[in-house]
This record gives C-alpha cells, structure tokens and sequence, in this order.
C-alpha cells in the first residue's frame, strides 16, 4: 500500500513537473515585447513585469522604454508587439498605417499634465507669440498643448515650438530656457517643486484630455489572444498589488525612474489608474466619444490626413 502511494505521489510530482515546463514552454514560445516611457500611468505595467506578476500568468514579457514618437517604428518594424500610449495616439498611428488595436486602458490623467509657464503669464492667450518647449508632433504632449490651445481660440501657429522630450522640456524650463514647457509627471513636479522657475499654469484637471491604454498588433491578438488577455489579467493583478503593498510596489515602480518610493507617489497622486469596472465604463461609450473629438482636431493639425474607422481603434472583449 506505502509503495503504491509512493508511486502515485512520484507520478503526481512528475505531472507537476511536466506541467510546468509545458507552461514555460509556452510562455518562451510566445514572447510579448511592449513599448512604454517613464510616464507614471504606466508603471504598474513595470510592477507587473519586476514583481513576477507576468510570469506568474505565463507571460515572458520584454519591457521598452521607447520615446512615443518612435514607439509606432518599432510596432511596424516588429521589435515590439504591444505599446503603451495615449488614445489618441491609436488614431494617428492607425490612420499613418500602423495597425493598433486598444484592449485595457491604463490610466486618466487627474493634473499629471500641465503647461507650465513664466511668472507674469497668467493665461493661455498669454502664451501668444512666445516659445513653448514640447515633444514632437504625434505625441501626447504636442496634442495636449494643440487641445489647450484650441480650447482658447488659438492653434500652434500662433506660438512658438521647441522640440523637446517631455524631461528635457521640464529640465530646458528650470534651468532658464524657453517661455514655457508642456510635460508630465514625473518631470512635472520638478517644475512644481522649483516654484522661481515659473508655475503651472493649467493640467489635465482644467482640460481632461490625457488617458493611455495598452494596445497591441492586430496579428498578435489574432494569433496569442490567451496572451493579450494574460496581459489584461497581469494588469489588474498590479493594481490589487498597489493596494496590498503601496510601500513596496511604489518603492519597485520609482526605481525604474530613478525616483523615491515617496517621489513617485507624490507624482502618482496626479492620476488615476483605472481598474475593471472603470475599463468597462470607458470602452462603452466614453473611449470612442472622445476619439470621434481627437480625430478632427488631428486632422486639423495635419497629423493625420483622414479618420480612420474608431470602431476598427480597439477590442473590449479582453476587460469582460
């Protein structure tokens, strides 16, 4: 009887065993690479990635930092598979022939991006005629500048531009240069915290118009869609980790900017991660109000030269 135990708790042991290294095999076969910055809304994506999460869901994942206005060269070149990004980017990219599809958004922007301006400028129709340092056309920044302007009755033809990343927009702007700088968090607090440099002068939370979502290549969703849902799943699992354990996954999600578990919650505390029931809320209605919106003020702008087909810009299936 021992023995015969014995040997159903080795075959047990052994089907373990297989199981496991099936799924491994699995996960190596199907490598994800995904493209994203040092945005904060991001960052659970790398929590996800550094605590095991992905892993934990059969996933080998491949983090880049890739600046937005080359995330679409690598998704056609194939390097990447997936791209972490702001809506309205899915429409430029779609419409300039990289195919891209939506399937989990991220996160809203709750003051995270803000125009920061020199002290004696008190209004957007201020910024007339002076030099606004801002990352370059396609990016979430150079629209979110574009839409506030817009807001105002102005275009960014009646402002100057200097082609910036949004760091080095935030650094050009504290150490003296330019009129005003368009950037995000992190890079926004350290305009924030060096108050003689100038102020902010409106955020996302006087134009909401900043949301990011994961998206992926239409042919991977096609042929891995248990990964695109794995992906999904991974992250939820690291927002319920942020939850648990703020602490520790603020200190591993500021480590991949360089920054403070204190600095980066700070920073963190100007969005808003959106979770399931959010994600459901968004793709029923509000992610294609919005698109319908972007679009003509991209086609304006001459980013894009026709609309593509909004419903075609993203799959809610994954969030059900």
């Amino acid at each position: 009887m021992k023995a015969a135990l014995r040997t159903a708790g080795w075959k047990a042991s052994l089907l373990a065993v297989c199981l496991t290294a099936s799924l491994g095999a699995l996960a190596a076969e199907v490598p994800v690479a995904i493209g994203i910055s040092g945005w904060t809304g991001f960052a659970p994506l790398t929590l996800a990635d550094k605590a095991g999460i992905f892993k934990r869901h059969g996933l080998d994942v491949d983090i880049k930092m890739i600046p937005q206005k080359d995330r679409h060269l690598a998704l056609a070149a194939g390097s990447i598979q997936c791209a972490a990004t702001t809506v309205e980017t899915y429409i430029a990219w779609n419409a300039n022939g990289v195919p891209i599809k939506q399937i989990v958004q991220l996160d809203k922007s709750y003051g995270a991006d803000g125009l920061a301006v020199r002290e004696g400028i008190s209004s957007v129709q201020a910024l007339k005629g002076k030099t606004i340092g801002v990352d370059a056309p396609g990016t979430s920044p150079y629209f979110a500048l574009a839409w506030i302007l817009d807001k105002n009755g102005m275009s960014l033809k009646d402002v100057n531009t200097v082609t910036l990343s949004p760091q080095a927009s935030a650094q050009a702007f504290t150490a003296g240069r330019n009129d005003a700088a368009m950037t995000y968090e992190p890079y926004l607090s350290t305009i924030r915290q060096q108050p003689q440099a100038g102020k902010v002068l409106v955020t996302t939370l006087d134009y909401p118009m900043v949301m990011d979502t994961l998206g992926c290549a239409p042919d991977f969703l096609q042929q891995h869609p248990q990964a695109a849902r794995a992906l999904v799943e991974s992250y939820f699992d690291a927002l319920e980790m942020i939850k648990a354990e703020p602490d520790k996954s603020y200190e591993i999600m500021g480590a991949a900017v360089k920054s403070s578990g204190k600095q980066f919650a700070e920073s963190a505390s100007y969005l808003r991660w959106q979770d399931r029931e959010q994600n459901r809320k968004f793709f029923s209605g509000e992610l294609e109000a919005f698109s319908n919106e972007a679009a003509k003020l991209l086609l304006e702008m001459k980013v894009i030269r026709q609309i593509p087909d909004i419903k075609s810009l993203y799959d809610d299936s994954y969030v059900k």
